[in-house]
């Protein structure tokens, strides 16, 4: 498993092991595979768990995985939907999330913790969902005056090694988070060959996901590529079932071509996936959203497999997939 830096942090494997299929978000599977999944990605070489309150029974999978005892370079991460709350409340809340989280899965600390919210310029309307925006938005002057003071705080005090925030709010407040001082340590970024964020977006705004990685990577902030295979929709099936009008259903059936260009190539369109996000400029570790071993495998091959040749890449964004 290859190595590198996220942030602050140093030795962290390319491939990380995301919280939402361990905790059955992504199809169904039991409490005891999730486990063994967790320790076949500690085994072959992952050292960093994602995880999050929102995630199901992840948190329930990891504390049964280690019995409050992290094996040797190993990290966990997770995250707090902070919403828009009262004024003045946003550290408490923040602080009690965390201690909840800790508690669940058996450990002291977390290396990373992110505001899991969408951020949003002030008074801004969502285009979906408006009426339910306050449980998965937090407002800017909210994200400035309380939020950062409340990171930068558990940061000092020890209780978090680093913070971040899941940057697929609207795309010029995300731009605006990561060029303000002080900025997040990391930043969870879509990476997939549509550009698409799937059901996370609720703006009307083009996601921008290449320009917020790169305006990352210029200062010098950590990138965690989300949804590689977005949801299922750059799979050779997805394995949930799901309404036709969903935005994961709608993405998979614009990604025929892709799964087209696969079948040329003789390869698992899951596992392509996997490698683009891999070698998309600017992305430190790929999360995975794997719900069994036998999916881990498939990603620690793609993994080994290497960067995809520059010909693949060019041919797959020739298709005219990305989103706008």
């Amino acid at each position: 498993m290859q190595q590198t830096s996220l942030g602050p942090l140093r030795d962290v494997s390319r491939l990380t092991l995301g919280g939402g299929g361990l905790g059955r978000i992504w199809g169904e599977t039991s409490i005891e595979e999730a486990i063994a999944t967790v320790h076949a990605a500690v085994e072959a070489g992952i050292t960093l768990i994602d995880t999050a309150p929102m995630y199901r029974d992840c948190e329930q999978v990891i504390a049964a995985a280690f019995a409050g005892r992290l094996p040797d370079g190993v990290r966990i991460t997770t995250k707090h939907q902070l919403g828009a709350p009262p004024p003045g409340e946003a550290a408490s809340r923040l602080e009690a999330s965390l201690d909840a989280s800790l508690a669940a899965m058996q450990v002291a600390r977390a290396d990373i913790f992110f505001l899991h919210s969408n951020i949003c310029p002030d008074h801004y309307v969502y285009a979906r969902h408006p009426e339910r925006q306050a449980m998965f938005a937090t407002p800017w002057r909210t994200y400035v005056d309380e939020v950062i003071p409340a990171m930068e705080a558990l940061k000092g005090r020890g209780r978090i090694g680093a913070w971040g925030i899941t940057g697929v709010g609207v795309p010029d407040t995300i731009l605006a988070a990561l060029a303000h001082d002080p900025a997040p340590d990391v930043v969870q970024a879509v990476a997939n060959l549509l550009d698409s964020p799937g059901g996370m977006r609720s703006y009307a705004e083009p996601p921008r996901p290449r320009e917020i990685i790169a305006a990352a990577r210029s200062g010098g902030i950590g990138v965690m590529g989300i949804r590689a295979v977005q949801a299922g929709a750059l799979t050779a099936a997805i394995d949930r079932s799901l309404s036709p009008n969903h935005p994961e259903s709608k993405d998979y059936v614009l990604a025929t071509p892709f799964r087209v260009l696969c079948d040329e190539l003789e390869a698992d369109p899951a596992t392509v996936a996997h490698r683009y996000a891999l070698t998309m400029a600017g992305v430190d570790t790929v999360i995975l959203g794997v719900k069994n071993r036998a999916e881990l495998v498939d990603c620690l091959e793609a993994e080994a497999a290497g960067p995809l040749d520059k010909d693949i890449v060019r041919r797959i964004d020739a298709l005219g997939l990305r989103q706008d």
